[in-house]
């Protein structure tokens, strides 16, 4: 077995260490809302429907969640996923680096969403950039009434299912908009990576604050 590069080495401790930060944020954020909302773990696993052991571990920072336990817990709490990552950011333009952005993946890393927004700055039109491993199927949650999304793809064949409508094949340069308030399904139908952009479009309402995917 070959030896890894130093380069190799450093990329992975950087990863790492973001991980970490991005789980103590997500902790401690969480400990703070639901205190804020005088709820305890119990009560919190009951509406958000996941578990207290769970919820214990990822307020200690011991467990990083997935997109869709960030979504339930944000929808139990009534407040934005970015919300659950960090601080709300400041006003003025803010590139959002390569390197940088906020990154989250599904339990078993078939679905990547890379934030290209300010990630914690809740925003009324969010963007991700999106891969797809071969044949992967991604269920998502609905979303909050009002919310529309639109998936352009760049590369790949993606079946996208709604509920009580025929699923919509798509291929490179393929786009489609559609309410997002009930559960839906992307699946890349083919051999290769697929890659798309994600636009998803909130219902701004009394100042509410968005939740991402």
């Amino acid at each position: 077995m070959g030896m890894a590069r130093k380069q190799d080495t450093a990329d992975f401790q950087s990863a790492e260490n973001i991980s970490t930060k991005l789980s103590l944020a997500v902790g401690e954020n969480l400990r703070q809302l639901r205190r804020k909302h005088g709820l305890s773990l119990e009560q919190l696993a009951h509406i958000s429907g996941v578990s207290r052991a769970m919820l214990g571990q990822i307020e200690t920072g011991k467990s990083a969640p997935t997109i869709n336990l960030l979504g339930r817990i944000a929808d139990a709490l009534k407040v934005s996923v970015p919300s659950l990552i960090s601080s709300a950011g400041k006003g003025g333009a803010v590139v959002v680096s390569h390197d940088q952005a906020t990154i989250l993946t599904s339990s078993n890393g078939g679905f990547t969403c890379r934030a290209l927004f300010p990630w914690g700055d809740p925003q009324s039109i969010e963007m991700y950039e999106i891969t797809v491993a071969p044949h992967h199927r991604e269920d998502i949650a609905a979303h909050e009434p009002g919310t529309k999304k639109a998936i352009f793809i760049v590369v790949g064949n993606v079946e996208v299912s709604l509920t009580d409508e025929s699923p919509a094949i798509l291929s490179d340069g393929d786009a489609i908009l559609f309410n997002a308030d009930t559960a839906h399904r992307l699946h890349n139908l083919s051999d290769r990576e697929a890659k798309l952009f994600l636009v998803v479009t909130h219902r701004d309402e009394n100042g509410s604050r968005p939740r991402a995917l």
